[in-house]
């Protein structure tokens, strides 16, 4: 069982990036939780919409720049572009380091360089989701796709803890710096990837129209159209953990940055749990898009009433291990059932759909905690979030006929049959 969940661990290039990418995503995390607590509690008097609007310019360009970033990983070589995207998000977190150490920063410089470091993400993201199929063949790309979720959760399950130790020890400057420094290892992965061990997909060829071609090709998928629909709906109104838990920290429970970081940590054991039965199964399926949608608003809705720190943290490992149920299989399902020339491309706006929410969902939900309440803030995040899964789920049962020949378009192109 242990071989089958590691399986893709095989391919020495995948080991890896693997290794490269927990060193980097590790720092990132280091730099949400940093950058949170900069603007919520240095450069703001616990202004949950200034917070907000962090968090929302730094996605705001996967929304505006989404369909256009996936055709240039299309078009272009997607190792070359990630270690341009790689280092230029570096560059970002460094200049924010070293502006903040140096007690010249101000909330505006947060709000440009967010909005920077989300230009990178938009370029870097559907080039490096689209350049796993490249690592490893089409028979272990389900589960490399479920192990780089148990990366990216390992990662969120150190990096906030270390961030409140760094924050409480020294401030949130050498936070950003550490981060700057973390994007050495995964540029360095890419340089010495055995590059003949590599199945680089063709690069698809300079036409007028390529944008349209793949939203096209979205819109004639009943199956991409359900998810994407869910992935806006709880993407942009449920999965706001890096604000809602900074503001539940400060406002409902009134602890400081090392509690707020373990909160953080504490999640990512559910996240990282979660990414571990995802790497067990051989296919993606219908039942955990839907199914963890629907727990995920349940246990959300649950954590916004838990009655002290203590219960909060506990409930978030729930409310991590369905959010990755949900986020895990929704990636799966569009990784595996488009064809290579769309692949970056679709991933691109679903990327968009998932993230690019965050800029109208984040202030939002802010707001609406500055207004209502924290606690009434999340529940009505997580509410809107069961209401689109139970939705999905009578949606699903009128064309789950149609996802049989669907299940075995995806055997065909992972070669299982």
């Amino acid at each position: 069982m242990a071989s089958k969940m590691f399986r893709a661990l095989e391919i020495p290039n995948y080991r890896l990036w693997l290794v490269g990418a927990l060193v980097s995503n590790i720092g990132t995390w280091m730099q949400r939780v940093a950058q949170d607590w900069l603007v919520l509690t240095v450069l703001t008097d616990n202004d949950g919409t200034a917070t907000g609007i962090t968090t929302g310019l730094q996605f705001l360009p996967i929304l505006l720049l989404g369909p256009y970033a996936g055709l240039i990983a299309d078009r272009f070589n997607k190792r070359r572009l990630l270690i341009f995207t790689q280092g230029f998000m570096g560059l970002c977190a460094i200049l924010l380091g070293v502006l903040v150490v140096t007690g010249t920063a101000e909330l505006w410089h947060v709000y440009v360089l967010a909005a920077l470091l989300g230009c990178g993400a938009a370029f870097d993201a559907p080039a490096r989701q689209a350049f796993v199929s490249e690592v490893v063949p089409g028979t272990h790309l389900t589960n490399a796709v479920a192990l780089n979720s148990a990366n990216f959760n390992l990662a969120r399950l150190a990096g906030p803890g270390v961030a409140g130790a760094v924050i409480a020890a020294f401030g949130t400057g050498p936070a950003f710096l550490i981060n700057g420094a973390s994007f050495i290892a995964v540029i360095s992965s890419l340089v010495f990837m055995h590059k003949d061990q590599l199945q680089p997909a063709k690069p698809v060829q300079r036409e007028r129209g390529q944008v349209r071609e793949g939203i096209r090709y979205v819109k004639n998928r009943r199956d991409l159209l359900l998810i994407f629909f869910l992935a806006f709906v709880i993407g942009t109104f449920g999965l706001n953990f890096q604000m809602t838990n900074a503001i539940m920290a400060t406002e409902a429970f009134g602890v400081g940055p090392g509690e707020f970081g373990i909160l953080g940590s504490i999640m990512a054991v559910g996240t990282f749990g979660g990414a571990l039965l995802a790497a067990r199964r051989s296919s993606p399926r219908w039942r955990y898009v839907i199914g963890g949608g629907i727990a995920f608003g349940i246990a959300a809705l649950a954590s916004a009433w838990m009655p002290n720190y203590v219960a909060f943290g506990f409930m978030l490992i729930p409310v991590g291990l369905a959010s990755l149920t949900f986020l895990n299989s929704c990636n799966t399902m569009v990784q595996t059932s488009v064809p290579p020339q769309y692949r970056a491309r679709v991933l691109a706006l679903y990327l968009m759909v998932v993230m690019g929410g965050t800029p109208i969902g984040s202030p939002l939900i802010g707001w609406l905690a500055e207004v209502l309440g924290v606690r009434v803030a999340v529940s009505i995040g997580a509410l809107l979030s069961l209401g689109a899964s139970i939705a999905a789920l009578v949606a699903w049962q009128k064309f789950r006929h149609d996802a049989v020949p669907l299940r075995e378009q995806m055997r065909e192109m992972l070669h299982l049959r």
